[in-house]
C-alpha cells in the first residue's frame, strides 16, 4: 500500500485539500497534517488520519518512514517560504524537508494570488529541487461548467502530477 502525506495549511481553500482526500484511491494509507485548528476539527469529524502539528516526532518526520507522495492542497505562501528555506518548525514542514532530502514526489498548490516577487523566487528555488509547483489554475479547455467540474479538473491534474489514474475531468481530444 502507497502511504501519502497530505497537508493543509491556510485557511481559504481547504475545501480543495478536503475533496482531494476524500477523492483519493483506497489503496493509498493517507496521513493528514493541518496547520489551522479549525481545520483540524473538520478532519477530526472526517476521521482521517490527522497527525498532530507540533509533534515532529511523528511517522511522517523520518524518511524511514517511507511515504511515497506529499501533496499540501492548499499551500500558504507562509509554509512555501518555510519549505524553501529548510525551517522545519512544525510536522507539516519537516515532512516536507524529509521528501525533498529523500527525494520523493512533493507536490505544492500555492493558493495566494498575486505572486509577490519572493514568492516566485521561493517557487522556483523549489521546482529547482524537483517540487512540483501546482497552484489551483482551471483548465478552460476542459468544459468546467460548475464549481465541482472546476474542483474535480484540479483533483485530476494533481492526481495526474502525482502518477495516480484518475478520470476526473475530461481529457484533451
Amino acid at each position: 500500500m502507497k502511504k501519502i502525506i497530505v497537508g493543509i495549511s491556510g485557511a481559504s481553500g481547504v475545501r480543495l485539500g478536503l475533496k482531494f482526500l476524500r477523492s483519493l484511491p483506497k489503496e493509498y494509507k493517507t496521513f493528514v497534517i493541518a496547520t489551522d485548528s479549525a481545520q483540524i476539527v473538520t478532519l477530526k469529524e472526517e476521521h482521517f488520519n490527522l497527525l498532530d502539528n507540533l509533534d515532529i516526532s511523528e511517522c511522517t518526520a523520518s524518511g524511514s518512514f517511507g511515504a511515497d507522495l506529499m501533496a499540501i492542497i492548499p499551500c500558504s505562501m507562509n509554509t512555501l517560504a518555510k519549505i524553501s528555506c529548510g525551517i522545519a518548525d512544525n510536522l507539516l514542514t519537516r515532512s516536507a524537508a524529509v521528501m525533498i532530502k529523500e527525494k520523493k514526489t512533493l507536490l505544492l498548490a500555492p493558493r495566494e494570488m498575486p505572486y509577490s516577487s519572493i514568492d516566485l523566487g521561493n517557487m522556483h528555488k523549489l521546482s529547482l529541487l524537483n517540487v512540483i509547483i501546482a497552484p489551483p489554475v482551471a483548465g478552460f479547455y476542459a468544459n468546467i461548467n460548475t464549481l465541482e467540474d472546476m474542483e474535480n479538473f484540479l483533483i485530476g491534474k494533481w492526481f495526474d502530477l502525482l502518477g495516480i489514474s484518475n478520470s476526473l475531468y475530461k481529457r484533451w481530444g
